[in-house]
Order: structure tokens, then C-alpha cells, then sequence
């Protein structure tokens, strides 16, 4: 017993395993539009294919290109905190330096 394929279940879903469509008999010939060779048709469905394959690679890509963005940016600004804290300590220490020093000069 062979079990016969549907068009919403065929037997295989590779287009190269299918049986090629036959003209229909109550057409008449030469009516119909002309379909594109095969070959064509299935690069262009492999590469397709291909391509949304790539789709969450490329998508996973840019994410992670986003946060190493985003972690250059707050390690920068970070960086510029701490430069302001350490320059506003070194002016305390150069205020502090100078009072001392007039001091000294005062007595």
C-alpha cells in the first residue's frame, strides 16, 4: 500500500523529491504563463532560507555590539567621575598647601 501525498501534506518537502506538476487537460495548451526554471526558483528559496537563518545571528550580533557600546559609555563615564574627584582632591590639597605656606611666611 502506498500512501499518496496531499497538496496541504505532501509526501516530502524538499521540491526536488516532489513529482513535477503536470499541465491540467481542460486548459488548453500554450494559456498559461510560463514558470520559472526550477533551478532558479530553488537557489532563490535556499538562499531565502539562508538568509532567515542568518536573521537571529545577525539580531544576537547587533545586541551584543549595542551593550559593548553601552559599557564603553558608562566606562568612560566613570573614568570622567573619578578624573573630577581626583582633580577637586588635588585643589583642596593645593588650597591646603598654600595656607600652610603663608603661614609659615606670616610667623
Amino acid at each position: 500500500m502506498t500512501i499518496r501525498g496531499t497538496i496541504d501534506r505532501p509526501l516530502t518537502h524538499d521540491p526536488k523529491k516532489q513529482a513535477p506538476m503536470k499541465p491540467s487537460t481542460s486548459e488548453p495548451a500554450g494559456s498559461a504563463i510560463p514558470d520559472f526554471p526550477m533551478s532558479d526558483a530553488n537557489d532563490s528559496r535556499q538562499n531565502r532560507t539562508r538568509q532567515m537563518q542568518l536573521i537571529p545571528e545577525a539580531l544576537a550580533r547587533a545586541h551584543m555590539h549595542e551593550q559593548l557600546r553601552d559599557a564603553h559609555a558608562e566606562r568612560q563615564a566613570l573614568r570622567l567621575v573619578v578624573a573630577r574627584r581626583m582633580q577637586r582632591r588635588a585643589e583642596r590639597a593645593s588650597l591646603r598647601a598654600r595656607r600652610a605656606l603663608a603661614m609659615a611666611v606670616m610667623q
